[in-house]
């Protein structure tokens, strides 16, 4: 398929200049591609991010530290990341952690669940970010974690 100039539609465009809208439809594309791995394992996206959470402390964390991890990553309710604490949970994907106190711990299934997941994805990002410089990649990062990062400071002058 081609564009009404004769460009190839899946051609990227190197002249757009970022903005929510460009920072958007790549998030979504993205997100479509890790939804398609996510499913196939039967787990939602904030299922994964809690995992993922969790595996990054070590696999053992603290319950109110998790929720807290989730609630700023997602930008939802707290009630909500609870939610998902009791789905995984049940799941067998997550237990209570005797050495953590009042924390959670991923049982080998939980473990084994995101790795998978996790090796799917990198394969993905491996596509998806081929190709492009290094340089610009740092560019991207740098401007993407300051954006964030002034989004963050007025959610938290507004809360």
């Amino acid at each position: 398929m081609t564009t009404s100039t004769g460009t190839p539609a899946s051609a990227p465009t190197t002249t757009a200049a970022v903005n929510g809208r460009v920072v958007a439809l790549a998030h979504n594309a993205a997100r479509a591609l890790l939804e398609g791995v996510l499913e196939r394992h039967g787990i939602t996206f904030r299922q994964s991010v809690t995992l993922r959470a969790v595996a990054v402390a070590g696999g053992s964390i603290a319950t109110d530290a998790l929720v807290d991890d989730v609630t700023g990553s997602l930008k939802v309710d707290e009630s909500v990341v609870r939610d998902v604490v009791e789905e995984l949970t049940a799941a067998r994907l997550l237990a209570a952690d005797p050495a953590e106190g009042a924390g959670l711990r991923l049982t080998d299934a939980g473990r084994e669940l995101y790795e998978r997941t996790t090796a799917e994805s990198a394969e993905i990002t491996a596509r998806l970010y081929g190709g492009i410089p290094a340089e610009d990649l740092a560019v991207a990062g740098r401007v993407l974690a300051l954006v964030t990062e002034r989004a963050n400071a007025e959610l938290a002058a507004d809360g």
